[in-house]
């Protein structure tokens, strides 16, 4: 079991977790819910002993994890898959833990066994895709074989057949009575995975119930009704208090009525009391998805909008009235031009140097030239 009361943790003006209290029973899978930037990782921290409560404190059993003797046997966790040196092989990895926690060199090939990775025990662990990284870190976790185990995203980078590989397995650590918490972003997940949740928003606790009561308690009563006299159906059941939407025929299914705040006996009820026959009577729930959303809505850290649509609100402004007082300006004249320049004299030439007259007879070129043979 797990026991928080009154969790605190302050970064310096930052209040991460504010006056957290929840309890996480043992023999059942307990999922751990928030909004990004919840404090779900910090909680989860203080309760492995890696960091101090500013105030309050958390015991596992009766104990405080720092006070846990060889911790491994109690508490086994996984809070960061990649955190493996990666030049060890996934086989020297596990024997260092054994080795570094007083465990018996047996238990490695054992867990080994139960995540699937014996036949790449020795390949090392930096070569690891990030689904074979989350399977060694879980390997980590059991391998004091301990009473209560927390998992931080512990399907990430699975997939389809490593998620249900480890539903199974949670489903099993709690079928054997083990404490088991897990944190995860994926809800669909989360809805068949864990049977109460502990949900919180900006540190502080939204909801403790079980998962179906969670649903509920945000989707409300409703029930869908369908028959063979469908216009009688809505009559009576309006006629009786209840509020009645349409459902339309779809590719899901035919046409039907969702009753609001009712139950199935009350529908069932007006309906036989009207001799009315009925092909579908069923209680509906809402999604795990819908009912965080709804619930959680106020606490989430980013809020993404819907598109680039105009703001709601803000009307257009009328623009800035013209300010009186200033004449409009009669312009510049426009300039006259430049006076064409009056050109330059032509020169009057250079004066012929004397002295350089024909030489007498004029030039003479040999016609012919003769080369010596």
């Amino acid at each position: 079991m797990i026991d928080a009361r009154g969790l605190t943790k302050r970064y310096g003006r930052t209040l991460a977790v504010n006056d957290l209290s929840f309890t996480v029973r043992s023999g059942r899978v307990t999922g751990f819910l928030g909004p990004n930037g919840a404090g779900k990782s910090t909680t989860m921290r203080m309760i492995l002993g890696l960091d101090r409560p500013t105030a309050g404190e958390v015991r596992i059993g009766r104990k405080r994890y720092a006070d846990l003797t060889n911790p491994m046997r109690h508490v086994g966790a996984l809070l960061d898959a990649k955190w493996v040196h990666p030049n060890r092989s996934a086989r020297a990895h596990l024997r260092w833990l054994a080795a570094a926690n007083r465990l018996p060199d047996r238990r490695v090939d054992e867990v080994l066994e139960i995540v699937g990775l014996t036949d790449v025990a020795h390949r090392r662990a930096g070569g690891f895709s990030l689904g074979m990284a989350q399977r060694l870190g879980i390997a980590g976790a059991l391998l004091g074989d301990p009473g209560v185990m927390l998992f931080d995203e512990p399907v990430n980078g699975l997939d389809p057949e490593g998620i249900l590989w480890i539903r199974r397995l949670m489903h099993r650590l709690a079928d054997e009575g083990r404490t088991v918490f897990v944190s995860s972003h994926l809800l669909s997940e989360m809805a068949v995975t864990a049977s109460e949740l502990v949900v919180i928003g900006r540190g502080r606790l939204i909801a403790q119930t079980t998962t179906a009561a969670f649903t509920d308690q945000a989707s409300g009563a409703t029930v869908r009704v369908r028959g063979p006299e469908p216009h009688r159906l809505r009559a009576v059941l309006t006629a009786g208090g209840l509020a009645v939407d349409e459902v339309p025929a779809s590719d899901a299914g035919p046409a039907a009525f969702t009753v609001h705040d009712a139950t199935t006996e009350a529908v069932g009820e007006l309906a036989g009391a009207a001799g009315l026959v009925l092909h579908e009577l069923a209680a509906q729930r809402g999604s795990l998805e819908e009912a965080f959303l709804q619930l959680t809505s106020r606490d989430v850290e980013y809020r993404a909008g819907d598109g680039y649509s105009e703001p709601a609100g803000f009307p257009e402004p009328a623009g800035y009235p013209e300010p009186a007082g200033y004449p409009e300006p009669a312009g510049y004249p426009e300039p006259a031009g430049y006076p064409e320049p009056a050109g330059y004299p032509e020169p009057a030439g250079y004066p012929e140097p004397a002295g350089y007259a024909e030489p007498a007879g004029g030039l003479v070129w040999e016609a012919e030239t003769s080369w010596p043979a």
